[in-house]
């Protein structure tokens, strides 16, 4: 038992990246369930574990960390090997540009349509709409020449970037135009120890 904590909402996409790698490393941990879409992030007991006031954190003993790319580094690195995150320059290099696209277009564009058609945030959707499609492209094209995004293998930078194009439908986007970020979709989720956002 690694004595792991996490605080998490089943439907954050950035939440479902922790459970997902946890998962897939076949990790043991407590899950502490955390509704920010009803305030539970915004206490004065919460904030004292992330100023933020964000999901995910997690507590790995004496160790608590906040922000889903630096929580999925952490655990790459203390309890995977470098088939999740390589340790040489470019390898490591290259998995940082993806995790930059998950933060970015993938966070921006369809994270933010979703939670404006789902759970009715003031985001324009049009316009995340438009801020997503410079990332689905550069997925598409990428992946119409290679299985994965940052080596020949699964890494956190497929994690990463998996969630919100997986729920592209909830954002109001079709993967109609996209079939090799399907067939990316379809390697994620037959790799061992995929588990689905809600069991």
């Amino acid at each position: 038992m690694t004595g792991l904590k996490l605080y998490d909402f089943d439907r954050s996409g950035n939440c479902y990246k922790i459970r997902l790698l946890l998962a897939m490393l076949g990790l043991d941990y407590e899950r502490i369930p955390t509704d920010s879409s009803v305030g539970e992030t915004q206490t004065p007991e919460f904030k004292r574990l992330n100023p933020r006031g964000q999901i995910p954190v997690l507590i790995d003993g004496e160790t608590l960390l906040w922000d889903s790319m630096a929580i999925l580094v952490y655990l790459a690195r203390r309890y995977g090997d470098e088939r999740w995150l390589a340790s040489d320059a470019l390898g490591e290099a290259r998995v940082m540009q993806w995790l930059a696209v998950s933060e970015n277009e993938l966070l921006y564009g369809l994270a933010r349509a979703r939670v404006a058609l789902r759970f009715n945030k003031p985001f324009d959707v049009e316009q995340c709409h438009r801020d997503a499609t410079p990332g689905l492209d550069t997925l598409e094209q990428h992946l119409g020449h290679n299985d994965w995004l940052a080596a020949d293998h699964l890494t956190i930078a497929d994690i990463a970037c998996y969630p919100y194009v997986t729920l592209a439908d909830e954002a109001g986007l079709s993967l109609a135009d996209y079939p090799a970020i399907r067939a990316w979709l379809q390697r994620i989720e037959a790799a061992p120890g995929w588990v689905p956002m809600v069991e």
